[in-house]
């Protein structure tokens, strides 16, 4: 048997007849262990040819409160954390928390509220919307809350309650890696890479050197810190390639098209190409719609066409279909065949969407790295070609 919460439920079965039920209680209950399970003494006395002594029965309730403080005192209530969020702006009625040993929790919530609590393996998680996802540290005994918008998303977290230092470092973190990446591409030789990992990993580390932090916390998140900046040195040696790929033809592909058939990209010649590569899941991706709709609309007739480059998974074919139905996504929508093993985005060393390449009227390469629709020197730039 279980509790709702998954704790287990054990017996104690001391079976009658019993020369004497008051010493045996007396003698089992001391010697039960406390664990993070719920013991439940259960005794079975049989038939007497006496009523059960009152005096035991005494006994017994006495136990029995003193039972239920013991699991107070030793932390049982500890055993499990509560979290709440309130989200405006929410892109669904559900949140998700994925953690180690398979750990899943879906929280329902109403109005933008959630709130559950439950038990956790400590350390780091993921919480997801269906849109967006981001960090989490979590641990048992924590009484955390979260507010964001969800337009917003990684630029409006804020964490309060116990666990909101560590959970704010995670959101700080987040921004500045994202601001670190959105001129990664930008950077021009190793010296510039080093100089700029240096500079992220000193602002991290002090951010880390705060005493009210968890040493636990403090020790994952200081190796998480240290494993990322050599992975970005390895994505660097990626973006010089690709930045050695401008002026020249650019890598192919052959996708299906949303609105039936497949699309080559040297179906496309003739006209500029700007690639948008996205993902239904991408909450920064969908960001860039209202913005992208707009350069559409304002180089409409113009000599340039306009692609987006699903990466969906393919279990998320129909989600992709339904909802580049529903946003009135314009332009040439194409479904990579691999995700994000699909050679095209393989050949662009694309490791973070989204990704915006922009390619001449004979499919060579003028930015393998382009500036988002939102940002204004994208209009620059087209306004100069075309």
């Amino acid at each position: 048997m279980a509790l709702p919460d998954g704790r287990a439920v054990r017996y104690y079965l001391f079976p009658a007849p019993c020369r004497s039920p008051l010493k045996r209680i007396t003698a089992a209950i001391p010697n039960a262990k406390y664990d993070d399970s719920i013991k439940i003494i259960i005794l079975v006395y049989g038939i007497f040819k006496k009523k059960l002594h009152l005096r035991i029965i005494k006994y017994l309730i006495m136990k029995n409160i003193v039972f239920l403080f013991l699991l107070g005192a030793l932390g049982v209530q500890a055993q499990s954390m509560k979290f709440a969020a309130k989200i405006d702006n929410r892109n669904s009625d559900t949140i998700t928390i994925l953690g180690p040993k398979k750990f899943k929790q879906v929280i329902v919530g109403k109005d933008g509220k959630f709130s559950d609590t439950f038990t956790v393996t400590p350390g780091m998680h993921q919480l997801g919307d269906g849109t967006e996802v981001t960090m989490l540290y979590l641990d048992n005994g924590y009484d955390l809350n979260l507010t964001m918008d969800a337009k917003m998303f990684d630029e409006s977290i804020v964490f309060t309650g116990k666990g909101s230092k560590e959970n704010n470092f995670l959101a700080q973190k987040a921004l500045i890696d994202e601001r670190m990446e959105e001129g990664f591409m930008k950077l021009k030789s190793e010296a510039e890479i080093t100089e700029s990992v240096a500079k992220r990993n000193e602002q991290l580390s002090g951010m880390l050197a705060d005493e009210e932090l968890d040493p636990t916390f403090k020790a994952l998140a200081g190796r998480v810190v240290l494993a990322e900046a050599n992975q970005i040195m390895q994505m660097f040696q990626q973006t010089l390639a690709v930045n050695d790929m401008v002026g020249k033809p650019s890598p192919s592909f052959d996708y299906e098209n949303h609105k039936g058939g497949t699309t080559k990209l040297e179906d496309l010649r003739g006209k500029y190409v700007y690639i948008d590569t996205w993902a239904t899941w991408c909450g920064p991706c969908l960001r860039e719609i209202p913005s992208m709709k707009e350069i559409e609309k304002k180089y409409h007739g113009k000599n340039i066409t306009f692609v987006g480059v699903s990466i969906d998974a393919k279990k998320d074919h129909q989600k992709w279909k339904d909802m580049v139905t529903k946003k009135e996504l314009g332009g040439v929508q194409v479904f990579a065949d691999n995700d994000w093993n699909s050679q095209f985005i393989k050949d662009y060393g694309i490791t973070g969407i989204p990704r915006f390449i922009l390619l001449d009227p004979k499919g060579n390469v003028v930015d393998a790295n382009a500036p988002r629709p939102s940002d204004p020197a994208l209009q620059e730039l087209l306004d100069k070609l075309l």
